[in-house]
């Protein structure tokens, strides 16, 4: 079976991809992601009026932790030691909306994509949570990888 999707062995059965012969290089990406919600919900976020408190505070140390147990959510992630999680929420009042972005590095032998992916899917899940009594409507779109850096393949930037 000759396939570009890696977590395949050649009988098709699916693996964690062996990386012990890759060089460890300085991997870094970034991801991005939007909940969007009522103007009155994204209010009780900018005012600090939520019931659970601090809605953009939490979700930030929520995303971090995110990126940390990725190998724990993801089954065929590796667990990496990452070296930095730096997490953005950006207040979108025209659109009614949160944007969230998460920058994830480390200093190992795969990239750490799926981190960065993790942290901004986490951290929106949180601000979810914490508003949910006020706007069960709320949705999450556009998460996706931004940027790579590093590794075999390079450097990729999303369009």
């Amino acid at each position: 079976m000759n396939s570009p999707l890696t977590h395949f062995d050649a009988h098709g059965q699916a693996h964690m991809v062996d990386v012990s012969e890759k060089r460890e290089t300085h991997r870094v990406a970034t991801a991005g992601g939007t909940i969007r919600m009522l103007p009155a919900t994204l209010a009780l976020i900018t005012q600090g009026n939520a019931k659970k408190g601090d809605v953009i505070g939490i979700a930030r140390i929520a995303a971090i932790q995110g990126a940390k147990r990725t190998s724990d959510l993801i089954p065929l992630c590796h667990p990496l030691p990452i070296t930095k999680v730096a997490v953005d929420f950006q207040i979108d009042e025209a659109a009614s909306a949160v944007h969230c972005q998460a920058t994830v590095e480390t200093l190992g032998r795969t990239g750490v994509e799926m981190e960065a992916l993790t942290a901004v899917q986490v951290g929106l899940l949180t601000i979810y949570d914490m508003c949910k009594a006020a706007d069960r409507g709320m949705t999450m779109t556009d998460i996706r990888l931004q940027a790579k850096r590093g590794g075999k393949s390079g450097d990729w930037v999303a369009d």
